[in-house]
């Protein structure tokens, strides 16, 4: 008798062949599966596009959406379903909008929250052919995330692994819908468990690891500053703590092989916190997304984001990132009401005064779980604008090749000129002479060579294949990411070291403050 078996499943609409980045949630939850049903199937689609033929009739069909592949998403969960597998679907996406999918992507359940702890249970309700709607997966503590099925890796797939040590951010920033789904109180993981897995990555081969966090940095000095002015000292304890585990990962990080590398995603504030700065900059941790989003005050306060800089105070604030050995990708919205002809132009300008090492200059899109959000879909004019018959407040549901590229009118330009100059912002910083430029970060010719490539694959990935006008555009640029993917992979991989052992952890008595 053939057992019935369990399928994870992202789905995209582009593949290239090869990723960047492991999408951990996939091998969360395949750990969180266990093995009762043997190990699940694991489908990322940013690999190679699913061949629903491998699903039978009554297997269990997990698929984990946000907005941006929630179309995707349910057309394979339709399919799925026609062929008689049970389909559950969970992610950000899911967590806000279950009516949609059980409406829409033929789910027979839907997990709101996080996954580690519940999947189980759906999985064996399923198989016994009684799934609820809806699971409530909650935020689970951070003592209790699950470690990834890394064993279930596909080879030569990926250039970077992923681990994460924090859920939640305690920002709120209008665009962003994290403090909301994760919460506003970071969750973080103890740091043997973080070590353990980068322990586990690195005997396969990985040097490359993205701290997958929402918020590397949970506690801000400000944060510190204002908790002291409180007559009940507990929130500053509480805060120093955390604090005090951060660094404490970053002791036990800088003990690892010297050839690791790490990256993850951290707010502007940082770059006040030299302390910090310095134990990144030990621990490797040699670059970070930081969201930048506007270079103008009037751009800042579009975007509830107040407590970043403008102008040189920004140009030096970036810099001194650098200074510490921490490479910033750059992270910049278009589209904003107070942009003009000439910011474009002049952010590009600005990232490379900055000494940004990338940038990625994104269009402002309104995003479900977001203020931003909920003030636009309010507005009665955008409820009753249509693309084939669907409400541009539901853009997801939209055909991709049909889908604006910008959702309100600017107030004095149109949205093409808006598509455009992003573009040639694009253009402007990922010029070869540019690039080559910043190529000197690395030292031999080699290297230099390699970080071009690198460059020009983070371009076609993220730029023609995310504002390009048409399909055709998207398909060639897929297929251009394909073959620099797989010539410039071997850079980030090394030679297994399946004898490495973990690393002494030590729990430091000192506060940081």
């Amino acid at each position: 008798m053939t057992l019935n078996r369990v399928h994870l499943i992202n789905p995209s609409h582009v593949a290239f062949g090869v990723a960047v980045i492991t999408p951990r949630w996939l091998y969360v939850l395949a750990a969180a599966t266990g093995t009762e049903w043997g190990d699940p199937v694991i489908v990322d689609e940013t690999l190679e596009l699913m061949n629903l033929d491998t699903i039978r009739q009554g297997d269990v069909v997990g698929i984990g959406i946000h907005t941006g592949n929630a179309r995707r998403g349910y057309e394979i969960g339709r399919a799925a379903r026609e062929r008689g597998a049970w389909v559950v679907y969970g992610g950000i996406h899911a967590t806000l909008f279950p009516e949609e999918i059980l409406e829409h992507g033929a789910a027979h359940a839907v997990v709101k929250g996080d996954g580690d702890l519940i999947w189980r249970t759906v999985v064996r309700d399923c198989f016994a052919g009684k799934p609820l709607p809806v699971y409530d997966g909650g935020r689970v503590n951070g003592e209790d995330f699950i470690p990834a099925r890394w064993d279930l890796l596909p080879k030569a797939s990926y250039m970077w692994a992923s681990v994460q040590t924090v859920r939640g951010c305690p920002k709120h920033c209008s665009f962003c819908s994290v403090w909301r789904t994760d919460g506003q109180e970071p969750r973080q993981r103890a740091v043997d468990k973080v070590v353990g897995e980068i322990v586990q990555l690195r005997r396969q081969g990985f040097r490359f690891i993205a701290l997958a966090d929402d918020n590397f940095y949970p506690v801000a000095m400000e944060d510190l500053r204002m908790a002291d002015r409180r007559h009940d000292k507990t929130h500053l304890h509480e805060l120093q703590a955390l604090r005090q585990e951060r660094f404490e990962l970053m002791e036990a990080l800088a003990e690892l092989p010297d050839d690791m590398v790490f990256f993850t995603q951290i707010t502007m504030e940082a770059a006040e916190d030299t302390a910090f700065l310095e134990a990144m900059k030990k621990a490797r941790i040699r670059g970070a997304l930081v969201g930048v989003e506007a270079v103008t005050p009037e751009g800042l306060k579009d975007v509830y984001k107040g407590f970043n800089l403008a102008g040189p105070e920004l140009v030096e604030r970036l810099r001194t990132f650098r200074r510490h050995g921490v490479h910033v990708l750059g992270s910049f919205i278009f589209g904003l009401p107070s942009d003009r002809e000439h910011t474009f132009a002049a952010t590009a300008a600005l990232a490379a005064e900055a000494d940004i090492t990338f940038a990625q200059f994104v269009l402002l899109t309104p995003f479900p779980g977001t203020i931003d959000f909920e003030k636009w879909a309010s507005d009665p004019v955008n409820q009753e604008t249509t693309v084939d018959g669907v409400s541009v407040t539901k853009h997801w549901l939209i055909p991709q090749e049909k889908r604006p590229k910008l959702f309100t009118p600017h107030p004095t330009m149109e949205i093409e000129e808006i598509r455009v100059r992003t573009q040639q912002a694009w253009d402007q910083f990922y010029s070869w002479g540019n690039v080559w430029k910043r190529s000197n970060v690395v030292k031999s010719m080699k290297s230099r060579i390699a970080f071009m490539l690198i460059s020009k694959l983070y371009r076609q990935m993220y730029a023609n294949t995310g504002i390009a006008t048409d399909s055709a555009r998207v398909q060639r640029s897929a297929q251009y990411a394909r073959i620099i993917a797989t010539a410039i992979r071997r850079v980030f991989v090394a030679k297994p070291m399946p004898e490495l052992q973990m690393p002494q952890i030590t729990r430091n008595a000192r506060q940081v403050a």
